[in-house]
């Protein structure tokens, strides 16, 4: 079963009065999970969908409406994708740091800048070289805002595991650090 409901909401209050409101999901590789994602956040309202494992066809995400744009990168299978809904946000790819694991875009809304990023980690792969792509991005972007919605297969108690792993432990040491705050 696939928990549809956004985590956490990751709504970013721009100015008094305005916000974004964001989802992040993997939705692996199901086709009827992105049936039901374009519900609820048709209902949610939600200007952006960071998706990871995205049902896909031909190496092209489906099954998501043609009037939203969808952003997504590299050439093999892609594990992730940006979709903005809310015509109002001006978003660019930026390619040079951005494949199929990782989508990464500078997005304006009103007097808002920022970066949105959407990653994927294997679990087979050691988490130090994505905790490396983060510090890409981040010299990337000069200091600029930034917001992250990453499945990084490190377990959690969200998920109801109650054994840490040392990818776990890492990934909470790395985040904990005062330049990630």
């Amino acid at each position: 079963m696939i928990n549809l409901r956004p985590q956490q909401n990751m709504g970013m209050n721009c100015t008094g009065l305005e916000q974004i409101r964001s989802i992040q999901i993997n939705l692996q590789y199901s086709k009827s999970a992105i049936n039901n994602l374009q519900k609820i956040t048709d209902a949610e309202e939600t200007d952006i969908i960071f998706a990871q494992e995205p049902y896909v066809y031909h190496n092209r995400p489906l099954g998501i409406g043609k009037k939203y744009r969808v952003f997504t990168a590299g050439t093999g299978k892609h594990r992730t994708a940006i979709i903005i809904r809310n015509d109002n946000i001006d978003a660019i790819l930026i390619s040079k740091i951005s494949d199929e694991d990782r989508v990464v875009l500078e997005l304006i809304y009103n007097n808002l800048e920022f970066y949105a990023v959407t990653m994927y980690s294997d679990i087979q792969e050691q988490i130090e070289n994505n905790l490396n792509e983060i510090d890409e991005i981040r010299k990337l972007t000069k200091g600029g805002k930034i917001l992250i919605a990453a499945d990084t297969n490190a377990r959690s108690k969200t998920w109801h595991d109650h054994t840490p792993t040392p990818r776990a432990k890492n990934l909470r040491n790395t985040w904990q650090q005062p330049s990630y705050l």
